[in-house]
């Protein structure tokens, strides 16, 4: 049977072994806060070295100031700068105070609730939001550096209306912004302002990249006034890329119709 008065003996020496654990390893702990000198209400870095200010305060030189949150603001935890920022729908005045964000009429506050932006179908203009006058046969548009709205298809703009677009006798709308807004069909050209017929000869053909006439003679034909003629090769020539056209053989050059030889 052990002896209990063993047990009360080793019980000092237990507490005593302890203490001087803690003081061997905690007391670096305490010298290194002393040495980087805390102020009030900061604490020391969890990780590296240096403090940082609690929350609620932010440095200043060598201080912990309490940070002051203006009405309509909230705090941001930050140690540096102002630590708050602006609720949602109010600005910063001077760094000091909160305002409310006054939204006009036909406006709506930004999803970041620090700006408003104007209601589709409004402009601003200023602190304001002004009602877009869109015309008959026009719609509005998503443009905000140009026109708010534009005319509809077969319509013109002219001046602050939309005017009925005449289109000619075989002629088509082109859709296009600037320019002609109506062409004529293919076979027709432009005439007196309407459309009319191209006359195609024998042994030519439609042609859109011919402006004027619409049409263009086959390859070993020209144009002679509203005909097609047949082209002469003399010898030593051939036609040209075009097919229009004649052209001497390489080393002969034309004279007075004939391809004669270069000396």
């Amino acid at each position: 049977m052990s002896n209990p008065c063993t047990r009360v003996r080793y019980a000092p020496t237990l507490r005593i072994l302890i203490l001087m654990f803690i003081a061997t390893f905690a007391s670096p702990v305490f010298l290194r806060a002393a040495e980087v000198g805390i102020p009030e209400n900061a604490h020391q870095r969890t990780f590296g070295e240096g403090w940082e200010c609690d929350a609620g305060y932010r440095s200043n030189e060598e201080e912990c100031v309490l940070v002051v949150v203006p009405e309509n603001a909230f705090a941001t935890g930050s140690s540096y700068g102002k630590a708050w920022e602006c609720s949602h729908g109010y600005q910063e005045i001077d760094r000091s105070h909160c305002q409310l964000i006054v939204v006009p009429e036909g406006a709506f506050l930004d999803a970041s609730g620090t700006r408003w932006r104007c209601e589709r179908g409004f402009r601003k203009v200023g602190d304001h939001c002004k009602l877009i006058a869109v015309p008959a046969n026009a719609y509005l548009t998503e443009n905000t550096s140009g026109s708010d709205w534009v005319c509809e298809r077969g319509y013109q703009r002219s001046s602050d209306s939309c005017v009925l677009i005449e289109v000619p006798a075989n002629a088509y709308l082109t859709n296009a912004d600037y320019g002609a807004p109506w062409k004529c069909d293919r076979g027709f050209v432009e005439h007196g302002g309407g459309c009319r017929e191209i006359d195609v000869p024998e042994n030519g053909f439609l042609d859109d990249s011919e402006y004027k006439s619409g049409w263009k003679c086959r390859r070993g034909y020209s144009k002679a006034g509203g005909e097609c003629s047949q082209i002469m090769i003399p010898e030593n020539a051939h036609l040209d890329r075009s097919g229009n056209r004649v052209e001497c053989d390489r080393n002969y050059q034309m004279s007075r119709g004939e391809c004669i030889l270069n000396r």
